[in-house]
């Protein structure tokens, strides 16, 4: 299936549905804290997906071909779960690291989106390893431009990960996005050898890759969806949309509580309205 190159409407509803879906993890910001479980933050999440912003919980019984029906409208993964992490009575404690992954439907169109938490009081390798995922996603991000490739993507996260001695997941990438959740094409974190597509203005895709501070193996749960680090080390992620632009990329998953770029990235600023 070819990649589809968005138009200047569809840019401006996936620009509103990425901001509405990164406003969602703004207003959960302050609840993420110790003592509280991830259902009730699932529960805080959909309540102010459909009755504030009036969207649709993409998440929320999205089923893949042979796999169950997705069954919240968050994923929230913790220390050693690495993606798809569903909600339940866990409490978040002290030092816990929390990605908060949410996925939002606004007039047709998918904002996408994940940032990294640490609880309360942070542990040194919880909050370093948070800090390098945020890091690894802004060198792949800041990898894209106008004739270049998707393994540019690859190349820069792989490369920021081997200065400091994590690993980058490979079972798992990002994906065109649109009025589908999941488009072509598929975004390695790490480099591959085969040709890969070009980057053309127009074109929608997150990047958002996981880290481990072990080895990059995986493996899944029997819920069929929670997937953990296979050495039980800790795992991190952050995710953005980005268009590819005429001069570069511009970062679609954008609101108040976006943090700034790191310094090294010279692509991309946060808008000053925000």
């Amino acid at each position: 299936m070819a990649i589809t190159i968005k138009t200047p409407e569809d840019i401006a509803g996936l620009r509103v549905a990425g901001r509405l879906a990164s406003e969602l993890l703004d207003y959960l910001t302050p609840f993420v804290k110790p003592g509280v479980t991830t259902k009730e933050l699932d529960e805080l999440a959909y309540d102010y997906t459909v009755n504030v912003q009036k969207c649709i919980p993409a998440c929320l019984g999205y089923q893949p071909e042979g796999m169950t029906p997705y069954p919240a409208t968050t994923c929230i993964s913790v220390n050693h779960v690495v993606c798809h992490g569903i909600p339940g009575p866990k409490k978040l404690k002290d030092g816990d690291i929390v990605n908060i992954d949410v996925t939002s439907i606004k007039d047709g169109y998918h904002g996408d989106t994940s940032r990294m938490f640490v609880v309360g009081k942070p542990t040194i390798a919880g909050a370093r390893l948070a800090k390098l995922a945020f890091e690894t996603m802004w060198a792949g991000i800041d990898a894209v431009r106008p004739g270049g490739c998707f393994n540019d993507i690859g190349v820069a996260c792989q490369a920021y990960a081997d200065k400091f001695g994590i690993s980058v997941v490979r079972d798992y990438g990002g994906h065109g996005i649109g009025k589908g959740f999941h488009e072509e094409p598929h975004v390695n974190h790490f480099p591959v050898t085969r040709p890969t597509p070009v980057f053309e203005p127009g074109m929608v895709f997150t990047v958002e890759p996981m880290v481990n501070a072990g080895r990059y193996g995986v493996t899944m749960l029997g819920d069929g969806w929670t997937v953990v680090t296979r050495d039980r080390s800790l795992s991190a992620q952050w995710e953005h949309m980005v268009l590819v632009t005429e001069t570069g990329y511009d970062i679609l998953t954008v609101s108040r509580g976006t943090p700034e770029p790191p310094a090294f990235v010279k692509g991309w600023k946060k808008p000053e309205n925000l």
